[in-house]
């Protein structure tokens, strides 16, 4: 178990509120009498009112001291007993007690003190509020002090580790930082078995509610018993660091036993409470720079899969900045991906995808980078040394594993495509170029798994003679004139897929055989050719797969360009 840090003195003040026994022990009432309530002495007071004034109404009355005058009692004996049923805290009887009064008739809830003489209901009204007054502004300078000590560290950007470290000296017991996932980023007196143990704990702590008569307005502070390292049971002083209505995470006191005084109950609560502010201010500052050095990345990742570098230098130097070395082999991975929910901002929905599918990877010490650019994914991977053969099998087995997680994450089919490895940064958008027509060419036939430019090889092969007249002149005589007609295309294309099989292409087609056949006989008319003749059903196959690929093609050099 780990002791609690004594280096840092706490000053000695009370932070608590004034209880009875201190307001007792003042000169005015050092001779008062506990008629009743002896064992509440520690109930805390915050204001007195007459006894006789006290308004109807319903409200509660707790830490609030009751002046009465001995002649009141006898007279109001039922109201006694409705102000103690209200909370009231303390009366103080400002006389002796009517002999003839039954001291049975006393609350038990209710502390009854007895002066030996009168004194007046404005010395103890003052008494109260100079001593309440007196207290609150003890705790407001140590929570002054308090915020100054983090503040000044905060303002010279010492970071998230030494306003923690500031906060367990203040504390004298360890403390962590949790983030809005129950993640521990920073910590301080604690050994990292218990910094395992403990957070755990925390975290099943924080998942359950509060009960409504522990619930407290004081800035979600919560006092409760956790479990620490080799059985022991620990006492955690919880703050939410909140912005908004969000929770943005915890600011965590530890105190390594069931047992805390008040008044370092109070202390670490005044801490707590400081400590949010600061902590949460540092949080959102690292997020921030975070987030802009996450933007300048995405920044550089899709200047290199598009090639748009003004010279070696600039990808030198931008590639230096990121610790990305271009002299390595990279693979690239696109996909197009579906957010499992409505967001309220898709933008950062999926560059928490992409963020996602950038930490998918048996090889964690591989660098992998990712961005979003338009709705597809990007990801950059640098490869290990090796043959080709080699970093093929790499990257289809990360591309595998892209795919399982995408589609498990996404709920829907997602199609990853890859490209063929780079081998230097300065030909990583050639990998790029070939993957974005993988992925293309993979939508438009509707397959949804891990694909590679090599495996699309019908089509791909057919890229040097895509942009050709003669293959524009092919599309234009074959695949324009059916465009026209409603489905001719499509039934020309599914049954050429089915090797020429009526039954079958009507089957997948969802048409009756005879509405098949009636649409051939229509294709043949249009284009001028037989298509059951195999010679034609060739042609017809180049056409078509050579329109889809200047497509695809066309697609991703505007997206190119674009950018």
């Amino acid at each position: 178990m780990a002791a609690p840090i004594t280096h840092c003195l706490a000053p000695s003040i009370d932070t608590g509120g004034l209880t009875i026994q201190q307001l007792l022990d003042e000169p005015l009432m050092s001779s008062a009498r506990v008629v009743a309530g002896t064992d509440q002495l520690d109930r805390e007071l915050t204001w007195m009112l007459p006894f006789t004034e006290v308004p109807p109404r319903p409200d509660s009355l707790d830490a609030v001291a009751l002046y009465a005058r001995p002649e009141a009692l006898l007279a109001n004996r039922a109201t006694l007993i409705a102000v103690a049923a209200r909370g009231a805290t303390m009366l103080v009887v400002d006389g002796r007690i009517p002999a003839d009064f039954p001291r049975s008739g006393l609350p038990g809830a209710l502390v009854v003190v007895e002066m030996p003489f009168p004194v007046g209901f404005a010395a103890l009204s003052r008494l109260l509020a100079e001593r309440t007054l007196s207290q609150e502004l003890e705790a407001m300078r140590y929570s002054t002090h308090v915020y100054a000590a983090l503040a000044g560290l905060f303002h010279r950007g010492a970071g998230l580790q030494m306003l923690i470290r500031e906060v367990s000296n203040l504390a004298r017991n360890p403390v962590i930082a949790l983030n809005a996932r129950g993640l521990v980023v920073a910590h301080n007196g604690l050994a990292a078995d218990a910094v395992s143990v403990l957070s755990d704990s925390v975290r099943r702590m924080l998942a359950t509610g509060v009960p409504a008569a522990r619930r407290s307005s004081e800035h979600d502070i919560r006092v409760d018993p956790v479990a620490g390292p080799h059985g022991s049971v620990w006492t955690c002083i919880s703050s939410a660091i909140q912005f908004g209505k969000a929770c943005q995470g915890w600011v965590v006191i530890l105190v390594p036993s069931t047992s805390v005084g008040s008044q370092d109950l109070v202390r670490h609560r005044i801490v707590t409470e400081q400590a949010t502010a600061v902590i949460g201010s540092e949080m959102l500052r690292q997020r921030s720079i975070d987030e802009a050095e996450e933007r300048a990345r995405g920044d550089f990742i899709q200047a290199l899969v598009h090639g748009s570098f003004s010279s070696e230098h600039e990808l030198r130097a931008r590639a230096d900045h990121h610790e990305i070395d271009i002299e390595s082999p990279f693979g690239v991975f696109v996909a197009h991906a579906v957010l499992p929910h409505t967001v309220d901002n898709p933008a950062a929905g999926m560059i928490r995808l992409a963020r996602y599918a950038a930490n998918i990877s048996s090889q964690s010490s591989a660098r992998t980078d990712a961005t979003v650019i338009g709705d597809v994914l990007v990801v950059v991977r640098a490869l290990r040394d090796g043959d080709g053969a080699a970093q093929e099998r790499e990257m289809a087995d990360f591309a595998q594993a892209m795919y399982r997680e995408l589609e498990q994450r996404c709920r829907s089919a997602v199609a990853v495509a890859y490209g063929r490895p780079s081998l230097g940064a300065s030909t990583v958008s050639n990998s790029y170029r070939e993957a974005r027509i993988a992925l293309g060419i993979a939508r438009r036939l509707g397959r949804s798994s891990a694909i590679s430019y090599q495996e699309l090889r019908s089509f791909t092969v057919l890229t040097e003679i895509a942009d050709t007249e003669g293959s524009r002149q092919l599309v234009k005589e074959v695949i324009e004139p059916l465009r026209s007609g409603p489905n001719l295309l499509e039934t020309l294309t599914g049954y050429l897929a089915h090797g020429g099989n009526i039954t079958e292409a009507a089957r997948a087609l969802a048409v009756h055989r005879n509405t098949l056949l009636t649409k051939l006989d229509r294709i043949s008319q249009t284009i001028g050719l037989d298509i059951r003749d195999p010679e034609n059903q060739f042609t017809l196959w180049l056409a078509i797969r050579l329109n889809l690929l200047a497509e695809v093609t066309a697609a991703a050099d505007r997206e190119a360009r674009f950018r």
